[in-house]
């Protein structure tokens, strides 16, 4: 009969260079050491997550060949290994797998003998390939699967099932393998319910049919269809599944049976349908996917699967409102689709990030002609079974699919071999594309007709008007960026790019190309009645794709990589749950800030009313209209004051149905624990999550903690994973030690196979004991614990959790050995004390004639903190350095005097590096200047481009490297005022620009502003430039420019741009008016008898006419010649040219009848000098500019 066997246990690994071959066992056998799988061999240097590297894994096992004499088939399964690998069996080389993310299966029988045998696999970790960290290793289940001769194949039975008047028809496709044995076969079906007792099927369609040999050699099918009468439909409300178990049963010569393979899987029936019109159907009622895409990796874990790890990040979205999950943007874990089986999840199953066009150097793309039939018959064969599969996904954001007609050819091919294997159109076949504006890709949605649109949805109504077949949904939404408990206020200003490389989670922070905030995207999708719903990027942050920095993992999520809620979290729970069945309100930021400093605070609920108390003061009520309102989080400003927030929740008729308070805190007096359950399973696979928390001596949660804690698990579990979620910390995953982040640290705890106690201790990292102080010097003491069954225990900055291991069956092949140990902190030494916060204070923040400087005092908490070392800066609120107002330190290192220049408001910002080379905390405090006159700015420095103080036309967003964003599809412009550009000005531009393609971007230079602005003035054309380069990802590109007009004295500018641009800054070259290119019109003083002033020249220049220009500096080198750029109709026309000191010198300029440019040389002139050209009678000529030209300059 056949077996499965999970194979996880009694493997070796070692780590090597690059280029490392099986011919050089000696290197990697030397370096071997025993390992649990799943393994994710990059996750243990966080410092280094994408090392170049091979991983050798080595098994060796007994092999008994059947004792009948007929051999089975012996097949290794290998669910995940990242990636390019090669099997060796015995010495040797059966074959490689290339893409690191779907399954693979080697039958390995001809190679192995009786006795001993020995399995390696080589994996090759090349960077960079995946656009995300990818991990690396055997990271999930590796099974010994064994087969008769005769035989159902792996993944051989495909089911489906269709709505009939009285339940369901399901069919059953089975495939088969056929041996050289003799013998008749039959096959036999049995549908199980929940709870293991017979599904209502016919009793004659037990037994289906006997198959007889001889049969044809090779592959064959058999199908039947049976009737279900009204079985319970698997749903998301109900997902309720059924056993369906096919046998494969061979008779024996004495009329008995013998059971030669039995398989088994879990079966939903349930009815999808996608309707233009009406969007995703499930079960006859319309659905909306409140979906979210999801990366892999499980935080600390990394890349390593662990079911158990998984169920809580699916908890955590449910509780959210998320009801699909888009697997972004490579096949799942087996574990993953059971799971949302179980649970009740709509899958995307999506299968590809690159088909031929590589993103990365070493990504898929290398293999992707070769091998992508064999991926996706792995990939649809194993999971075409699973009701919560909805849509298979063939690619994200291909550029294949934009570039040319070949796209198409390959959305073929790929469909044809998704449908090989899907026959029966289980799931439609889809794409997520970012490239949907443009035709080609629009081509290849019309070959899926269920068109994904990453960051499009402007297109909706267009291509559903155009393409009313189409199904539409956002297969990728969202991408505001936040950090849990962060905070850069204004509200108002957008600030994607902070010193601490943390973004605001005020909702304040967008990307580019993401949508504008939380709200738009919710209700851009709710108002879409033919959408079938969104993926939100993303659900959960992932390790890799820290934008907008170069950090350690991404802000996307709405909960960071430990699972803890962002702030966002609620803002979608808010929409997404239902307040009439489960009421909910959260106010935030956390009260703790500098007094007096402007707080924005929000409110998001399901209720439609809310009211905020500050201190127990009212500040009023507000409603969200969750059917047709955009503004779904009432907000207020609020002057911080020690005590508390509090927000209340009201039903429609007035009674208050929720509320949150969140209260002022000190430093933290003990450490909180809290299980996500009291017990685990003994089996070596379960886990507990413990959330680490503090609290100050009132009992009151320290939401901005940052102490260093170590964690010690003893007995019957073993700790092997710690996050706070912070991309900005490189502490290790796999350590003991870790500092909270924002008050919050996770352990992950995994059981071993003993059942007993396990005791879970967190104590202040460098001591055992502890003798801290809180900020008015008296001593801490107690430190209470919280557990699932509210026990308590004492001890002094030690806080202990006991929790049981219950006994329970352990499968066979599970390995639980692996726990984290001992590692340094990455960039602190050992008894580092953390900056937990900077309060500034002043005595009054609006600075005057009367009162021009003020002293600004800052405490740093807590009194105990190691580095001291404060940073100061005066900026706009875009954290852009300010010119209202200069600082100085003074010498107790903890205070400034801050002094008024010029009017306008302004923040001090005061930081702490808190032990590391980069920006860990930011206080700001706002000021204001009144009275002291206008600020300038100096045009001649670099101006960044988000400093701009108005815009008009389409939505401004902000990028990287404090870079403007521009409108893609509408014309936009950036108001900058108050740039002095002196007397002389400038008329030569430096733009620094990013732009993401290869095409022209039109660009306007105006003084002042267009019409088009509604400022109600109208502003001057000086000059239109194109700006063209190859776009490079994220790098800002200067050029220069000459426009047609000089800038002069005090200026409002407006830079106006047709399309997508990032700009980064922009400055003007200060000229030097002596070798500057004078224009005759306007640079100098024109007098004389015959003239005439035109568009851009003085021409018919006639009897006694001088053009005088004063402020002529030559300096000392000087000039030694002139270029004039000029016409005339005479044969030759002469110019005087007189110098201050008399010296006059004669330039003959000949006939021309279009202007053109001459150089003339001269006799040195040096020093200053005002300089006129001399016209005398006889003259006709025609002036447009001139320009003098350094002494020894080439011509």
């Amino acid at each position: 009969m056949n077996s499965r066997t999970l194979w996880n246990d009694n493997w070796y690994f070692a780590k090597t260079e690059l280029g490392v071959k099986w011919e050089d066992r000696q290197i990697w056998e030397a370096k071997m050491q025993p390992v649990d799988l799943p393994h994710d061999w990059l996750i243990y240097d966080t410092k280094n997550l994408y090392e170049d590297s091979i991983g050798w894994y080595r098994k060796n096992f007994a092999y008994a060949p059947d004792k009948t004499g007929n051999d089975d088939r012996v097949i290794l399964r290998f669910e995940g290994g990242y990636m390019d690998s090669s099997i060796y069996v015995n010495g040797e080389h059966l074959g490689d797998w290339k893409y690191g993310y779907s399954t693979f299966d080697w039958d390995i029988t001809d190679a192995l003998h009786k006795g001993d045998n020995e399995i390696v696999l080589r994996v090759v970790f090349q960077a960079p390939n995946s656009r995300w960290y990818s991990g690396a290793g055997i990271y999930r289940n590796v099974w010994m699967i064994r087969l008769p001769k005769t035989h159902i194949p792996l993944d051989g039975i495909y089911t489906s099932s269709v709505e009939t008047k009285n339940g369901y028809d399901l069919t059953i496709d089975t495939e088969l393998e056929w041996g050289t044995d003799s013998g008749n076969y039959e096959l036999e079906y049995c549908l199980r319910d929940a709870d293991n007792s017979k599904s209502p099927i016919e009793t004659e369609n037990q037994e289906l049919f006997r198959v007889k040999q001889p049969l044809t050699c090779g592959q064959n099918k058999i199908s039947i269809t049976i009737p279900v009468d009204n079985p319970r439909k698997w749903d998301i409300t109900d997902p309720y599944l059924y056993d369906l178990q096919v046998c494969l049963w061979r008779e024996q010569e004495t009329n008995s049976r013998e059971l030669c393979q039995q398989e088994h899987f879990r079966i939903g029936f349930r009815t999808m349908q996608f309707d233009p019109a009406r969007g995703f159907l499930l079960n006859g009622r319309k659905v909306r996917l409140n979906g979210a895409c999801d990366h892999h990796d499980l935080g600390a874990l990394g890349a390593a699967f662990h079911k158990e790890a998984m169920r809580r990040k699916f908890e955590l979205m449910r509780s959210m409102g998320v009801n699909a999950v888009r697997t972004s943007h490579n096949m799942p874990a087996v574990e993953l689709m059971e799971l949302a089986d179980e649970m009740g999840f709509l899958i995307v199953s999506e299968a590809f990030d690159m088909w031929e066009m590589a993103k990365n150097p070493y990504d898929y793309a290398r293999f992707f002609k070769e091998w992508m039939e064999k991926d996706v018959r792995s990939w649809i064969r194993r999971d075409r079974n699973h009701p919560s599969v909805i849509m298979w996904s063939i690619g994200n954001e291909i550029p294949d699919t934009h570039a040319d007609a070949h796209g198409q050819e390959i959305t073929r091919s790929l469909l044809a071999v998704v449908r090989k294997w899907d026959y029966r159109k289980v799931a439609p076949v889809t794409i997520g594309s970012n490239y949907m504006p443009w035709e080609n890709a629009q081509k290849c949605a019309d070959i899926v007709k269920v068109a994904g649109y990453n960051y499009a949805e402007k297109y909706y109504a267009e291509h559903h008007e155009k393409h009313p077949d189409w199904i539409i949904y956002g297969s990728e939404t969202s991408s505001v960026v936040q950090s849990r408990g962060v905070y850069h206020f204004p509200l108002e200003r957008a600030n994607l790019i902070e010193a601490d490389e943390q973004c605001s989670a005020l909702g304040n922070s967008t990307t580019s190309w993401a949508a504008k905030n939380t709200e738009y995207c919710i209700t851009m999708d709710r108002d879409t009645p033919y959408s079938c719903g969104q993926f939100i990027w993303t659900a959960i942050d992932y390790i890799g794709e820290p934008t907008p920095y170069q950090t350690k993992n991404s802000y996307f999520g709405q909960m960071d990589t430990a699972g803890f809620p962002k702030d966002s979290y609620y803002v979608f729970r808010s929409e997404w749950t239902d307040g009439k069945k489960d009421p909910m309100i959260h106010v935030y930021p956390y009260w703790d800030f500098n007094p007096g400093q402007q707080v924005d605070v929000r409110i998001t609920s399901n209720a439609p009313e809310v009211e905020l108390f500050v201190n127990g003061v009212s500040q009023g009520k507000q409603q969200i209209d969750h059917q047709k309102g955009t503004v779904l989080q009432p907000s207020w400003k609020v002057p911080y004051a020690p005590g508390s927030i509090c927000a209340v929740a009201y039903d429609e008729t007035g009674r208050e149905i929720a509320r949150q308070e969140r209260h002022s805190f000190g430093n933290t007096d003990h450490y909180v624990l809290k299980a996500n359950k009291s017990a685990l399973h003994a089996d070596g696979e379960d886990m507990i999550f413990v959330e680490i928390s503090a609290e100050d001596r009132d009992g009151y949660p320290v939401e901005n903690a940052s102490d260093y804690v170590r964690v010690t698990v003893e007995g019957a579990g073993r700790l092997i994973g710690l996050d706070n979620g912070d991309s900005t910390d490189y502490d290790a995953y796999k350590g003991t030690v870790r500092k909270l982040f924002q008050g919050k640290l996770l352990a992950m705890i995994a059981a071993k196979t003993i059942p007993g106690e396990i005791r879970v201790t967190v104590e202040d990292a460098w001591t055992a004991t502890v003798s801290m102080t809180d900020e008015t010097g008296a001593e801490t003491a107690t430190a209470v614990v919280e557990t699932p069954d509210n026990t308590a225990a004492a001890g002094h900055r030690t806080a202990t959790v006991t929790l049981q291991a219950v006994e329970a069956p352990i499968r066979p092949g599970v390995c639980a050995t692996e726990e984290n140990r001992e590692y340094p902190p990455a960039f602190v030494d050992p008894g580092f004390v953390p900056v937990r916060k900077l309060e500034m204070s002043a005595p009054y923040m609006r600075l005057t004639p009367e009162k021009p400087y003020v002293l600004l005092h800052t405490r740093i908490y807590p009194m105990e903190a190691t580095d001291r070392k404060l940073l100061w800066s005066i900026t706009d609120a875009s954290g852009i350095p300010s010119p209202v107002a200069k600082l100085e330190e003074l010498e107790d290192g903890e205070s400034i005097r801050i002094t008024g220049v010029s009017d306008g408001s302004f923040q001090v910002r005061c930081m702490t590096c808190n032990g590391t080379t980069n920006i860990k905390m930011i206080s700001q405090l706002d000021f204001a200047v009144e009275g002291m006159g206008q600020t300038f700015h100096s045009p001649y420095e670099p101006v960044t481009g988000i400093s701009y103080v108005g815009s008009f036309g389409g939505d401004v967003s902000r990028g990287v490297e404090n870079s403007a964003g521009t409108d893609k599809a509408q014309l936009t412009g950036l108001v900058y005022e108050a740039l002095d550009f002196g007397e002389f000005g400038s008329d030569e531009i430096t733009l620094s620009i990013f732009a993401n393609d290869n095409d022209p971007h039109r660009i306007q230079i105006w003084k002042g502003e267009p019409e088009e602005s509604g400022s109600g003035t109208q502003g001057t054309l000086v000059g239109e430039i194109t700006y063209q380069k190859p776009g490079i990802w994220e790098v800002f590109q200067p050029d220069t420019f000459v426009l047609p007009r000089r800038l002069k004295g005090v200026t409002k500018l407006t830079i106006v741009s047709e399309d997508k641009i990032f700009l980064k800054e922009f400055h003007f070259t200060r000229q030097e008016k002596a070798y500057a290119r004078l224009s005759a019109l306007t640079d100098g003083v024109t007098y004389g008898d015959s003239f005439v002033r035109t568009g851009d020249a003085v021409e018919q220049i006639g009897n006694n006419v001088s053009l005088e220009f004063t402020d002529m500096n030559f300096g000392e080198a000087g000039t030694d010649s002139i270029v004039i750029c000029g016409r005339t109709p005479l044969q030759q026309n002469t110019i005087q040219l007189r110098f201050t000191d008399g010296a006059t010198q004669v330039l003959p300029f000949p006939h021309s009848e279009e202007y053109r440019e001459l150089r003339f040389p001269l006799e040195r002139v040096t020093g200053e000098q005002n300089v006129t050209f001399v016209f005398l009678p006889g003259c006709n000529f025609d002036f447009k500019w001139f320009r003098f030209e350094k002494s020894g300059s080439e011509e």
